[in-house]
């Protein structure tokens, strides 16, 4: 199914989680010079314009960005993420997507290697790149399929997301499995796994599987943050980030952090948030 755009999305409060989370690991990688791979199995078109017919047509970036956009004496780590989107003032022209914000934030002895099968999102992914040269390899194929061939990465140092958008039943149990083969050949590779918060028994699952996927040999980090009640027509009420082999500081930047989302974001009495982890 290739239905899914991310262009209707970007800047929502999934992309909020998402991206802070994704910035501050970055950060952490940049502290030392080796050089590291960053990885994308559902990298999108790389940036969004904010004034898209897509964007315009359900308005969701106004829920998440739009309500931090500006904020002046923001906490820390969400100062830090209103930079990276360029939202310090207010909403730019342009949402930048995780490919565009990974990027910006590695250095030039770093690779991204980034997978996209929607046709058009990955013409335009390969055209925003292509100045990049070998630093930045755009693939237009499963991001699933593709990871196999990328892990190890020859520096041993690595950042995987992976976020399909589980608009197909079956996205559960594939992420499930490429974590599972993805932890065989990269063990100590930083995983980081989005999904979103639904009232299918799949997503409601979804943060039990990948602690038991991780097992006690790993460290893991579950940040989950609910801006609504669960939406009895299946539609999502927040979403969930789970970190395998995370940066030891990650776990209190986002206790600083969710509280301060879930009052800005929130929207009913059912917003809220879930930090839990497991220290190897």
């Amino acid at each position: 199914m290739l239905s899914y755009r991310h262009a209707y999305h970007a800047g929502n409060h999934a992309d909020v989680l998402k991206h802070l989370m994704l910035g501050e690991v970055i950060d952490y990688f940049n502290r030392k010079d080796a050089p590291y791979w960053y990885v994308d199995t559902h990298a999108g078109a790389g940036k969004y314009a904010t004034d898209s017919d897509e964007a315009k047509k359900v308005g969701e970036i106004h829920e998440g960005l739009g309500r931090l956009a500006g904020w002046q004496d923001a906490p820390a780590a969400i100062a830090r993420y209103l930079k990276r989107v360029n939202a310090e003032a207010g909403i730019g022209r342009f949402y930048p997507g995780s490919p565009e914000i990974a990027s910006n934030e590695m250095r030039p002895q770093d690779s991204l290697r980034l997978f996209e099968l929607h046709p058009a999102d990955s013409q335009r992914l390969e055209r925003h790149f292509e100045r990049e040269g070998k630093r930045v390899q755009v693939k237009a194929q499963d991001g699933f399929s593709g990871l196999k061939a990328v892990l190890p990465p020859p520096t041993r140092r690595g950042i995987v997301l992976i976020d399909p958008s589980y608009e197909i039943k079956d996205d559960y149990d594939t992420v499930i499995k490429a974590v599972d083969d993805a932890l065989k050949r990269f063990s100590t590779g930083c995983f980081m796994v989005w999904y979103p918060v639904l009232p299918r028994v799949e997503s409601r699952k979804m943060a039990s599987r990948l602690q038991s996927a991780c097992a006690d040999s790993h460290s893991w980090l579950h940040a989950r943050l609910d801006v609504r009640d669960m939406q009895p027509n299946g539609g999502m009420s927040g979403s969930g980030m789970f970190v395998i082999n995370p940066p030891y500081l990650l776990r209190d930047t986002m206790a600083g952090v969710l509280p301060a989302l879930v009052e800005r974001l929130g929207t009913d009495e059912g917003a809220t948030y879930v930090l839990e982890g497991h220290q190897r």
